[in-house]
């Protein structure tokens, strides 16, 4: 068996958001990342897989292809292997307990898919994204989340509107606020993280009163900020340590 014509459309048009809500599919490349997802509640849709890609799953579920064919399809520098198309699952509810993370228009796939891998490293299980976020379906994201993805509940919605009801503390990552060295952080808290370029909008600053941030201890003080991801690290570190 080898690619069809209409096997690589497919493929190639989930690059896009549209095209992934209307197939309801996304792609995941890699032994690691694919066997993640095979070991988890997302459901399968075919397999793409070199002949010495081995797995328990049915050979009727896989599509035995060339190295080059792999290469054709990929987008990674050294196709590992395999890709594999999965389900877009159903949104799960929120359950707003714990510590949740918010994410206030993230546009870079590199950053989401490592702020979904730090959820997963500290016990973080529900992430919310405002609907400009980049799709947490994206090729780039899944790679970058190395399997995480299937670990942490991921829902989209009006972050403003959610955060003018709810009734959890909320914190905001602004450079302007409280040094988190120093504040007490609650063990049931939503964290706000914002945009590369603008960090929190101001409509959500509007809303939050609480403002927290990492201090900086170089000499110069030149640095403009620390990366999103980066400082998501820091924060929910803080927040895990102090309980």
């Amino acid at each position: 068996m080898s690619l069809s014509k209409n096997q690589l459309k497919v493929i190639t048009s989930l690059s896009q958001k549209k095209y992934r809500q209307k197939h309801q599919l996304f792609m995941a490349e890699g032994v690691k990342v694919v066997n993640e997802f095979l070991n988890s509640p997302f459901e399968v849709d075919t397999l793409f897989a070199i002949d010495d890609f081995k797995t328990s799953l049915s050979e009727d579920s896989i599509v035995r292809i060339s190295v080059k064919e792999l290469q054709k399809i990929s987008n990674l520098k050294s196709p590992n292997k395999v890709l594999g198309l999965f389900k877009i699952p159903n949104e799960k509810p929120l359950h707003n307990k714990g510590l949740i993370i918010a994410l206030d228009a993230i546009n870079d796939p590199g950053n989401l898919g490592t702020i979904i891998r730090l959820c997963d490293w500290f016990g973080v299980t529900e992430l919310i994204c405002s609907k400009d976020t980049v799709d947490c379906y994206n090729a780039k994201v899944v790679q970058a989340s190395m399997g995480s993805l299937t670990r942490v509940s991921i829902k989209y919605l009006d972050l403003e509107s959610f955060l003018a009801a709810t009734r959890i503390s909320t914190f905001i990552a602004d450079m302007n606020g409280e040094n988190v060295y120093q504040a007490k952080l609650p063990k049931e808290a939503i964290l706000i993280m914002g945009n590369e370029a603008n960090g929190v909008s101001e409509t959500i600053k509007k809303l939050v009163k609480n403002k927290i941030s990492i201090p900086r201890f170089g000499n110069t003080q030149e640095t403009e900020s620390l990366n999103v991801a980066t400082a998501t690290a820091i924060l929910l570190s803080e927040f895990k340590r102090s309980f």
